[in-house]
């Protein structure tokens, strides 16, 4: 039989499946090409737990950490995003991740820079179909260009596995227009500041 929040998570997902697959939609804005994750077992495998909704029961794809059971994603988005809720899917065995951090614009962060206080964490609760989800504060993720996840913890086996990281939230294109103009009108035109002499010097020679 399965477990209670299975249960109900699976009967939500059946109802609000559509819906949640747009909610969940975030990982397309994300610079796939930057995202790293660190202490990965399988180079780039990090990369392919953000997928679509339809696809977080794919088992196939999903990073495992090497060293130790901890792991660290440094999410770069195009835009700014203002972040709302995430999932997180693992397995129902102690490789499930147990705690998530969070920390927002700090790129390029380590496993060093991970001692200073979290953004938020959350007490995570083993997740195998995605029913549980983990509300950020929207005040503190409202404009976020860089997301970094922080997995310290499991529930006590050697290395984490997880399948599936969903992020819901708001995308805003990001405008670089406004300071490529302050850049422009900052610049010295020559036409725009006429030397005093040589205006002196022509006026001498049309008397």
């Amino acid at each position: 039989m399965a477990p209670h929040g299975e249960c109900c998570g699976g009967a939500n997902h059946h109802h609000e499946s559509d819906e949640t697959g747009i909610s969940y939609s975030l990982y397309t804005k994300i610079n796939k090409e930057n995202l790293e994750c660190l202490n990965e077992a399988g180079e780039g495998s990090g990369k392919t737990v953000f997928k679509p909704w339809e696809e977080r029961l794919n088992y196939e794809a999903f990073v495992e950490s090497d060293a130790d059971e901890e792991l660290l994603f440094n999410i770069p988005f195009v835009g700014n995003v203002k972040l709302k809720a995430i999932k997180v899917i693992g397995e129902d065995s102690d490789t499930h991740p147990s705690k998530m951090r969070l920390f927002k614009n700090r790129p390029s962060m380590t496993f060093d820079d991970s001692s200073v206080k979290a953004d938020q964490e959350f007490e995570l609760v083993k997740d195998t179909s995605g029913f549980a989800e983990y509300t950020t504060k929207v005040v503190t993720f409202n404009s976020v260009n860089h997301l970094t996840l922080h997995f310290p913890t499991n529930f006590g086996a050697e290395t984490t596995k997880i399948y599936y990281i969903g992020l819901k939230g708001e995308f805003t294109e990001a405008h670089h227009h406004g300071v490529t103009i302050c850049t422009y009108e900052s610049r010295p035109m020559p036409q725009d500041h006429k030397n005093p002499l040589t205006e002196f010097s022509q006026a001498r020679l049309g008397q």
